[in-house]
């Protein structure tokens, strides 16, 4: 039987997830790593990665924990907070996620963001809820 984050790959085709680029690297219901070739599309007017952009890598990667964690592909995020260290240039980003604490249906979650160099771009905490699916 497949698990939930092998599901949710499995249709990033057509997501934001394909949109904005990202490459998953390892995941489980611990810890989840994906990556960015961050290029000139991703920066903003001063010539940075745009904020939203880092912003949107580690929600998705505290979302995918998430879901490794319950195996259950309807959790969303409820609450983020995010931490913005140092400019991030174009080039590899690597995205760790990891669950903090767990409490029934509710899950939170921290996520950072290096450069090749190994320099903290930014960092987030999350909180995301398990909802009942519409079909």
């Amino acid at each position: 039987m497949e698990n939930a984050l092998d599901a949710m790959l499995a249709r990033g085709e057509h997501t934001f997830w394909n949109y904005l680029g990202c490459e998953y690297i390892s995941g489980d219901q611990n810890e989840v790593k994906i990556e960015l070739d961050a290029q000139e599309h991703h920066t903003n007017s001063l010539g940075i990665i745009h904020g939203g952009v880092l912003t949107s890598l580690m929600d998705q990667a505290m979302g995918m924990v998430a879901t490794a964690r319950k195996n259950l592909d309807s959790c969303v995020t409820t609450n983020l907070n995010v931490h913005f260290m140092s400019p991030m240039k174009q080039g590899r980003l690597f995205v760790s996620a990891i669950i903090l604490h767990e409490a029934g249906r509710s899950l939170t979650s921290q996520a950072r963001i290096h450069d090749s160099e190994g320099n903290l771009g930014c960092m987030a905490t999350g909180s995301f809820r398990v909802i009942q699916r519409k079909s």
